[in-house]
């Protein structure tokens, strides 16, 4: 049996990524606006919920953000399995059933009145943002792209950012205006008013030569690996493997755990307005960095670019320990946002370019999923130090602690095995 790639049709040879005219960019685009989304609604948003929540019902902040841990943690487990997913579904209805569950979630989350109330919510948030976030995008954008992938897979996830410079600040003004119960509702009717029409229109089947893993596995299994199961076995014993899970999971607990406390951070010093121009400010900056990023990234060490990019988040979290100035708390905002970015794009970055096209959306969905795992104890393990210690200073610090460990350990580099 022949490979996959080696007698294509005659409508695969025509297939140029490079031009503007290739069908793979508009799905581009709608991976930008689910990104959008998805971070606003299920990842951004929940430093919004920690605080609408405190203030409406006087719940303490270790008790939402440990509905935010299990949150992060249930979404996790359904990570993993976004590669056979989208094999079943297809796209165009992963995607679409993400939109569906984050929406009704996000409308569900401002009308709560009690705890459990919350978990329940947050439940369907885990479902829509296994949906609709970086596993699912990677995995789409995979079906369309090879050569162009990283290009791709880094302009679509600058809607992770705009999640952040546009979601926040527009929640916070309509939460001051109609109030956080109709707030949710309305952010949930525009979420699936936008996003499931452009879906539709523009994700449809993949392009023959860019099949999904298992289908590859399907028409010929790779010399040394036949299996989805088998690829993930094969990485659980790679030292490469997790000298990129584990420091991008140690980098993702402290800062999904500042990003979720920042409002609640700066809202004493600052006031609740400024606090979101400061989240908005650092999303900002996360896009400049990635954009940034993405010119260079082909022609630079990508695991010395992560080491520094973590000492960076490091310096700008001890500034805003230390301080009360307003313009050095915004300005530390800034450059710990230019690196948010980029800590979510580069393991991807880094799979692709140290393991087989084969493995790369079964290993970027494993990865994505263990570092979900980890980082689901952020929010939670940083309320319970705020209200032990009755300040960020302690779990701030404990952030800065994982972040130079990380930098630390993704410099160690390591064989990738054959077999993925």
């Amino acid at each position: 049996m022949n490979a996959p790639h080696a007698d294509p049709t005659a409508d695969e040879k025509i297939v140029d990524e490079a031009s503007i005219r290739y069908e793979g960019w508009p799905v581009v685009g709608v991976c930008f606006l689910v990104a959008t989304f998805a971070w606003a609604a299920g990842f951004y948003g929940q430093g919004v919920y920690l605080a609408e929540l405190q203030r409406f019902h006087g719940w303490p902040a270790s008790l939402i953000s440990t509905a935010t841990t299990c949150y992060y943690l249930f979404s996790a487990v359904l990570v993993v399995f976004v590669s056979e997913a989208i094999r079943t579904l297809g796209p165009r209805r992963l995607l679409i059933g993400g939109i569906l569950t984050i929406a009704v979630g996000t409308a569900m989350v401002g009308q709560i009145t009690s705890p459990w109330q919350l978990y329940v919510a947050y439940a369907l948030i885990a479902f829509g943002w296994a949906g609709t976030s970086l596993a699912a995008i990677n995995n789409t954008l995979g079906l369309w792209f090879d050569k162009k992938r990283g290009m791709a897979i880094s302009l679509a996830l600058n809607g992770a950012s705009c999640g952040g410079v546009l979601g926040v600040p527009l929640l916070v003004g309509a939460i001051g205006k109609f109030g956080f119960p109709a707030t949710s509702i309305g952010a949930a009717l525009v979420i699936v008013g936008l996003a499931v029409p452009i879906i539709l229109i523009w994700v449809g089947r993949p392009p023959k030569r860019t099949l999904p893993p298992a289908d590859v596995f399907a028409a010929e299994p790779a010399p040394a690996v036949r299996s989805i199961a088998q690829i993930r076995q094969a990485a659980f014993g790679s030292l490469s493997f997790w000298t990129i899970t584990v420091p991008f999971s140690l980098l993702l607990v402290a800062q999904v755990g500042f990003i979720v406390h920042q409002i609640s951070f700066l809202d004493p010093i600052m006031g609740r307005e400024r606090a979101s121009i400061a989240v908005a400010l650092m999303t900002a900056m996360a896009v400049i960095g990635r954009v940034l990023f993405g010119l260079v990234v082909d022609r630079m060490d990508q695991r010395k670019a992560a080491a520094v990019s973590a000492v960076s988040q490091a310096l700008a979290l001890i500034v805003m320990i230390n301080t009360r100035n307003e313009a050095a708390l915004f300005a530390a905002s800034a450059v710990f946002g230019f690196s948010v970015g980029n800590m979510i794009t580069l393991p991807s970055i880094i799979v692709q370019r140290e393991f087989s096209a084969v493995a790369f959306g079964v290993l970027v969905s494993l990865v994505t999923a263990i570092c979900q795992f980890t980082y689901a104890f952020g929010p939670g393990i940083i309320g319970l130090l705020r209200d032990a210690f009755g300040s960020y200073t302690v779990p701030f610090y404990a952030c800065v602690a994982l972040q130079l460990t990380a930098a630390a350990i993704v410099l160690v580099r390591a064989k990738t095995p054959k077999t993925i």
